[in-house]
């Protein structure tokens, strides 16, 4: 298995992972899935991971779906467990403890839709192309596409994109919550170096609570939500990263988040 197919680079735990394979539109096959869940089992581990960024090598596709070619002639027993594996993979993307963003360039179709759903948000190039095409192909989507854009956008527009398989453009993605910002190919990438500054300037500890209280409360009613909120912001406080940024805050300086 090659290193190449997924880049990945390190700015003080900000963590870019670029999804390498441009001639086939970074379409995602077993090889791309399993080297992307063997670097998230290592992200997984680390204390020192602030934030992590997914794009896809150059300017026409973020990931243009899974590998068509790869996948044609499988068995039924052989489709489930292809996609049991994507799933288990970008279960791992979606449970990281920091945030995920999604940079997404070109083509975002099918398997690289649900990659980017994944992602607790995505930022979009103007050229952006979004859609779960997978009934034109006699297929549903399968890497929890079904389940997690109903979630972003609504059920009825969940339905309406993946009964029809229309492709929608980034401002009309942007309409529909689909993804939050939406500039062009070099704002993107200058984007990318903002949010790094944004994030690693932050308490690590607090990203991560934040994330958590968002996340878990989302499959609570409201009052267990507030109390779990509640328990995370106090926690804060046992913290050494409050102190120092409190701190920081009274004596009009810079923090020294560790």
């Amino acid at each position: 298995m090659s290193e190449s197919l997924i880049e990945v680079r390190d700015n003080a735990g900000i963590v870019r992972l670029t999804i390498n394979r441009p001639k086939a539109l970074n379409a995602l096959n077993s090889e791309v899935i399993a080297e992307l869940e063997r670097l998230l089992v290592d992200l997984e581990g680390r204390d020192d991971l602030r934030a992590v960024l997914i794009t896809g090598a150059g300017e026409k596709a973020f990931v243009a779906g899974a590998d068509i070619t790869e996948m044609r002639g499988k068995s039924p027993q052989q489709a489930r467990d292809f996609a049991g594996q994507a799933l288990r993979t970008i279960k791992r993307l979606e449970t990281l403890p920091v945030p995920v963003v999604a940079l997404v360039n070109g083509f975002c179709l099918g398997g690289g839709c649900e990659l980017a759903l994944a992602c607790d948000w995505a930022v979009a190039s103007d050229n952006a192309i979004f859609g779960q095409p997978e009934v034109q192909l006699g297929v549903i989507p399968g890497f929890g596409g079904t389940q997690r854009l109903p979630r972003r956008v609504g059920p009825a527009m969940a339905l309406d994109l993946v009964t029809t398989g229309r492709k929608i453009d980034a401002a009309e993605a942007l309409r529909i919550g689909l993804v939050n910002r939406v500039m062009t190919q070099d704002e993107l990438e200058a984007y990318a170096d903002e949010l790094a500054g944004q994030l690693g300037g932050n308490g690590p500890q607090a990203v991560r609570s934040a994330k958590q209280a968002v996340h878990d409360g989302l499959d609570q009613d409201l009052d267990s939500a507030l109390a779990l909120e509640n328990s995370l912001f106090a926690l804060c406080f046992a913290c050494e990263e409050q102190t120092e940024g409190m701190g920081a805050f009274v004596e009009k300086r810079k923090p020294n988040f560790r």
